[in-house]
């Protein structure tokens, strides 16, 4: 399957604000925003559909972290693998936005397969998000 033929996915997360998520989803990350209610806005994350849904109760803590090159990788998260130089851009924009990296942005597997850049950080409701870049996109799945 090649990425023009890939499906798109759908995730649905809880978020406690819309304006907040609104800011961040639309401002930091620039997401394009679809359709919304009271209670819930679509955002297009590079062709894929994440929807906040405004849950009125408090966030549950992480399911727990995982320890990857000397970091505590919180889990559940979602992103997306974007192009180096996309992958870069994002990481300046979320910087010039002064939101904070949960993990900066980082080479992983240098000279190796499945060379890897990665970033985590969090919306204002706490949702973990992963962004990643490939140095070769076919090596996604090398081991």
């Amino acid at each position: 399957m090649t990425a023009a033929t890939r499906p798109a996915f759908h995730l649905a997360i809880p978020v406690d604000d819309l304006v907040q998520a609104r800011a961040f989803y639309g401002g930091v990350l620039g997401l394009a925003e679809g359709r919304s209610a009271e209670s819930w806005v679509d955002w297009d994350l590079h062709g894929h559909q994440v929807v906040t849904h405004v849950v009125p109760v408090a966030r549950q803590a992480d399911a727990g972290r995982n320890p990857v090159d000397g970091h505590d990788v919180p889990v559940p998260h979602f992103g997306l693998i974007l192009p180096v130089d996309d992958f870069h851009a994002l990481a300046e924009r979320i910087r010039a936005a002064g939101a904070e990296f949960v993990i900066e942005p980082y080479l992983r597997f240098a000279g190796e397969p499945g060379e890897q850049w990665t970033m985590f950080l969090r919306d204002p409701a706490g949702n973990a998000l992963e962004f990643k870049a490939f140095r070769d996109e076919s090596q996604i799945f090398a081991s």
